[in-house]
């Protein structure tokens, strides 16, 4: 065999080595035991949650979406999560699921998930939704009941009711804790604030306007 050949035949093992040995230490890595429910009252910070020494089956347990949240908000949507905070036992198992329901006309504004894909079952009505790539490019469509839209993980995206009533949806996320970033509350309700000269540089719009944005997102007292 040739020089050029052995050297190509060493190569394509390397790669095949390399390939082999990144998917194997990128992976999540597999569950050590059966079940490790999340001690919330535990001062050690761990990457999740330290493991309890007993459970229950109620650790395993919620009927938090059972019934519709009230909308009577400025967005006119609300968001009922069961994730590891509120169910103890998915600590360690990378999923979570919430509810959200929606007023006629509302929203559940433009936002981000950074630690999780997001899928979207419609229990009622119909939606429009959406979500923006890298690039720029709105991905929208609109849904209802029974279909399913998907979400890429930190992506920004949006749901709209644009019916005349109430719709709901169930939403399942591949992390026990996605986390959700408000796009125009973390920048306009932050603490401490975003300098006001930084958000009127990247609006483009002047004083006035970003500190009547900042009082209409302030947390109420």
């Amino acid at each position: 065999m040739a020089a050029s050949a052995k050297m190509a035949s060493i190569l394509k093992l390397c790669a095949l080595f390399i390939a082999i040995f990144l998917g194997s230490v990128s992976a999540d890595p597999d569950l050590l035991q059966d079940v490790c429910v999340a001690d919330l009252a535990s001062g050690v910070k761990v990457n999740g949650f330290a493991c309890k020494a007993t459970f229950s089956p109620t650790d395993f347990f919620s009927d938090a979406l059972a019934k519709p949240g009230l909308t009577n908000n400025s967005m006119g949507s609300l968001v009922t999560t069961a994730n590891v905070e509120k169910i103890p036992g998915l600590n360690t198992l990378g999923v979570s699921l919430a509810r959200i329901d929606y007023a006629p006309g509302g929203l559940n504004p433009p936002h981000t998930h950074p630690r999780a894909t997001e899928v979207v079952f419609v229990l009622e009505g119909e939606l429009d939704v959406g979500f923006i790539t890298t690039a720029n490019v709105l991905v929208s469509k609109s849904i209802k009941k029974g279909q399913i839209f998907v979400f890429p993980r930190g992506l920004v995206h949006f749901q709209k009711n644009n019916g005349k009533v109430p719709a709901a949806v169930i939403s399942a996320f591949n992390s026990q804790l996605p986390g959700t970033q408000s796009i125009a509350a973390t920048l306009f309700a932050a603490t401490p604030p975003v300098p006001d000269n930084v958000l009127t540089k990247a609006f483009q719009v002047g004083t006035k306007e970003v500190e009547k944005i900042k009082s209409r997102l302030a947390p109420k007292k």
